[in-house]
Order: C-alpha cells, then structure tokens, then sequence
C-alpha cells in the first residue's frame, strides 16, 4: 500500500476545497460588490476599489483556509479531510501555522513554472510536490503504517 497522498488524490481534494472557497468567495464578493455598486453615483472608482476589495479578500481568505486548516488538529484542508490525507513535517509532526503559511506561498512557484511543481507529486520519491519540497512537509494517507506514530492521527 502506498503511504503517501500521490498526484491524483490531491488534485480531487483541491477540487473540494476550491469548491468550498469558491462559494466562500462568493458569498464574500456579492457583498463587497453590492457596496461598491451601491456607491456606483460616485463614480468609476469607487466600483474598482470594490473590485481590488474583491481580490483582496479572496486572497486572503484562501492564504488563511489553507494555512488555518493544515496547521490545525486536522492537518489538512476539507478536502484533504474527506479523502484522509495528512500535512506533516519530515518528522511526522504537525505543522506550525508558519509553516503552513510557507507552504502555501510555495505554491506560486508551482505556477511560475506552469504547474510542473504540483505534478511532482506524481513523480517524486515521497510523492512531494515542489511547495512540499520548499516548506518541508509531507502529505500522507491517514491510515498508512508508515505515519510516524507520534503524528496525530485525526481518523482513527
């Protein structure tokens, strides 16, 4: 059995958790917008600074889902959750929020490179993608004999 969260079954736990934050989002953006909107009599700018509030927000609170999440109990997203997958340090340990908040900056660099750092988790020895690779952290199958047993283990 293999220990760790490959490609594939992370790319479906991100599409639950980009779900989630997109009503979030959602929700988040009819408001801030419904603001600017209503102040439409003051102009062009005042729907642009909504707009800029929009993405703020939204950026915001993805950093803070991702983070949050992954450094808490859980040790991972909604997503990751629903398909029994932990965030670790090379220990086995759980994250710091700081950590997390790396972790998920990492991320960008992924997207610098058209996206062949998260396809590393296809690939790599220990299935880790190159935002696992600069934070230090791995993502393991909740249920693996391989877990380090001082790790918290949310699902058993």
């Amino acid at each position: 059995m293999q220990s760790y969260g490959g490609f594939w079954i992370r790319v479906l736990a991100y599409l639950i958790d980009w779900i989630i934050l997109y009503f979030a989002s959602s929700v988040l953006s009819g408001i801030v917008m419904g603001v600017g909107f209503a102040s439409i009599n003051a102009g062009y700018t005042a729907v642009s600074t909504a707009m800029l509030g929009v993405a703020g927000i939204s950026f915001v609170l993805n950093w803070l889902y991702f983070a949050i999440l992954e450094s808490s109990s859980w040790q991972g997203t909604v997503g990751k959750q629903a398909l029994k997958l932990v965030v670790t340090d090379e220990q086995g340990e759980r994250i710091s929020f700081g950590r997390a908040t790396g972790r998920y900056f990492a991320k960008f660099l992924s997207v610098l490179i058209f996206c062949i750092g998260f396809m590393m988790a296809g690939w790599t020895g220990r299935k880790r993608g190159l935002h696992d690779i600069v934070a230090g952290t791995l993502v393991y199958k909740a249920n693996s004999p391989d877990l380090p047993r001082n790790s918290a283990r949310v699902f058993e």
